[in-house]
This record gives C-alpha cells, sequence and structure tokens, in this order.
C-alpha cells in the first residue's frame, strides 16, 4: 500500500503511470477472485461491506426482496423501505429454510432472496448452500453477505451456489474503507455511483489502488494460515471459564456451528451498554449488537429474532478475536468479565 501510494498515476489513465496503476488493480482483482474461487471479470470494488451489499439490493428493486430477520442493518434496513419478506430465526440462530420455502413458494417470479454466510453477533455460521439449493429449485436468485465470514471460514463461491457475494477487506487486517461485490456470469445490478467507466460500469469514480492491493495482501496472507482452530480453542476456554465461574452468564449459539473466535455473551440483570463501558475501562473493547452500530447500543435485532427475552437480549455483548488474538488475550478478558460480574452483584 505504501509503495502504491508514492507511485502516481490513475489507474483509468491511457500513459505509463496510469497503465502501470491498472496493472496493480488488475493483479489484486485476480488474487481475491482466485481465493473466493470466482471470476475476475465478475469482482467489483466497492468501499467496503455496506456498499457492496446495496449494490447487489439494487438488482432487487424492482424485485420481490426476501432476506433474514437476523441480516445486517445494511441489508435489513434497505430491505425494510422495500416491503420485503422477512424469514424468521430459529432459537440456534439459523435462518429458518422451512419458512424460506415456503416464502419462496408465494414468491413472483424473479425475486431476490439475500441471506449472511456468518451472523455478525452471534458468528453462527448459516445454511448458505441448502438455501441455494431452495433458491435454483424456485429459480430465484441468491446474494449473500460474507463480510463477516472472510478470514474466519472457507469462502468457495462456487460451492455456496451463490449469485452474488459480498466481502470487506478489514475483516482480516486490510484497509478499513475497501470491499467487493462478487458476481456469477451474466448478473448485472444497476451501478448505484455514477460517473466514468470505473469497474466496467457498474461502479463509477476513482478506484481506490492502494486499498485494494491491501486487500489482496491481507487475504494472501490469511488463507491457510492455521489460525482458526487457534482461535476457537482460545474462545471455548474462556467460555468454559466464564460458565464455570458466573451464575446465569449464557453463550448465545453455543450448541450451534459457529466461526472461530466470536461469542455473544448475556449476563442478565447487567445491560449490555454498562458491559461495554466497565470492560471499556478495564481497557478491553467488546461491542453490543453490530459494531457499526455501537454508539447507539439497544437490544439486538438478531437475539430478538430467535426469541430470546428481552432481559437476555439487552444484556448481551460480542466478543471478537482477529487476525491479532493471542491465548493471553482471551485469558485476560475471562479475568475482566469475571471481575465485572462480581462488582456488579455486589453493588446490587
Amino acid at each position: 500500500m505504501t509503495a502504491a501510494w508514492a507511485e502516481p498515476g490513475n489507474a483509468s489513465s491511457v500513459h505509463w503511470h496510469g497503465r502501470r496503476m491498472h496493472g496493480h488493480l488488475e493483479q489484486a482483482r485476480e488474487t481475491i477472485a482466485t481465493a473466493l474461487n470466482a471470476t475476475a471479470s465478475g469482482l467489483v470494488f466497492t468501499a467496503g461491506g455496506t456498499e457492496a451489499n446495496n449494490l447487489a439490493l439494487s438488482l432487487g428493486a424492482e424485485r420481490p426482496l426476501i432476506v433474514s430477520a437476523i441480516e445486517h442493518d445494511s441489508v435489513l434496513k434497505t430491505a425494510r423501505t422495500r416491503d420485503a419478506c422477512e424469514i424468521p430465526a430459529t432459537a440456534e440462530g439459523y435462518v429458518d429454510l422451512a419458512a424460506l420455502d415456503r416464502a419462496l413458494d408465494g414468491a413472483a417470479a424473479g425475486a431476490l432472496v439475500s441471506l449472511m454466510l456468518v451472523n455478525n453477533e452471534t458468528g453462527v455460521i448459516q445454511p448458505i448452500a441448502e438455501a441455494a439449493a431452495l433458491c435454483r429449485r424456485h429459480g430465484v436468485l441468491l446474494h449473500c453477505d460474507g463480510v463477516q465470514a472472510l478470514g474466519r471460514t472457507a469462502i468457495d463461491m462456487q460451492a455456496l451456489d451463490v449469485d452474488m457475494l459480498s466481502v470487506s477487506a478489514h475483516k482480516i487486517g486490510g484497509p478499513q474503507g475497501v470491499g467487493a461485490l462478487l458476481l456469477r456470469g451474466g448478473i448485472a445490478p444497476p451501478a448505484m455511483v455514477i460517473g466514468g467507466g470505473q469497474e466496467r460500469g457498474r461502479r463509477a469514480g476513482t478506484q481506490n489502488v492502494p486499498g485494494v492491493l491491501g486487500f489482496a495482501a491481507a487475504l494472501e496472507a490469511t488463507v491457510g494460515d492455521g489460525r482458526t482452530a487457534e482461535l476457537a480453542g482460545w474462545r471455548d476456554l474462556m467460555e468454559r471459564r466464564l460458565l464455570d465461574g458466573c451464575d446465569g452468564v449464557q453463550v448465545i449459539g453455543a450448541g450451534s456451528a459457529r466461526v472461530a473466535g466470536v461469542s455473544c455473551l448475556a449476563s442478565p440483570g447487567l445491560a449490555a451498554e454498562t458491559q461495554v463501558m466497565m470492560l471499556d475501562l478495564a481497557g478491553i473493547s467488546v461491542s453490543a449488537g453490530s459494531a457499526c452500530s455501537s454508539g447507539k447500543v439497544t437490544a439486538s435485532h438478531v437475539l430478538n429474532a430467535m426469541g430470546l427475552a428481552r432481559d437476555i437480549a439487552g444484556c448481551a455483548i460480542r466478543v471478537s478475536g482477529g487476525w491479532a488474538s493471542r491465548a493471553a488475550d482471551f485469558e485476560r478478558f475471562a479475568e475482566a468479565y469475571l471481575a465485572m460480574i462480581g462488582r456488579a452483584r455486589r453493588a446490587a
């Protein structure tokens, strides 16, 4: 990224510097597409996962839209402006496939379904391949929000059998503000950003070549790095320590398939906002609900959709480990969490 910042040239220019930057851009496009088993020609660079999701849903502006009730706000809020059909979730945190099948039975031709691969609050891995089979049977398109899954579980666009896939660089240690929408051949959502002909006319504006190179470099460093099993083990030990040390603490989605490094913890009677502040004072950063909404702590729509009581949903925090996390970080969090619960109960 530093080398690209130091190099002049617009990737859309025809002079030597421009052609050189264009070459860097296309090499990164190929790297990312190959890692996700997608086609480079179908990869559209965006300013992040939210824009990628919105670009995908722009294809459904004139189509019936079906989403799950546990989607990220960038999908759910867009869907609610279009009177979309919302599919409920199970108590285990999965999208209800039987409900999806019923919704598809009643959907008009040409519908668009949007489902996430990994829930950003619980870490529960969604049954996307099974949902894709339902969509194929009903002849509708499927968009998959893969933002939270990137770097935490294998993503193979062909194996998932989805038509569109959203990803974001910062989830794997890449730069913030860079993402991509990957498209199956023949799929062409209308451009949301109009201007020059960049990204084959699908997203105008001078491309962020340094950011794109950072995205590709982070993805190359992440794929096959062997950290997943380590993270899962550290997380599981942390959760066991909390369950053994705190009566009433719950791990949301503990019995479901989850990605490594993500825990959704609920302590009834201690508001999520209070937990975030107490842990922050201890030097530990966690979120309540989606990190994108952490400035306005409210009861999680995901946990509400799972049918959890309000005294649970309003007292849950999300703890995430990532590429830089180590065993000591999980141990330190457990110590701080136990101390926090102890102080809160003594003060009650």
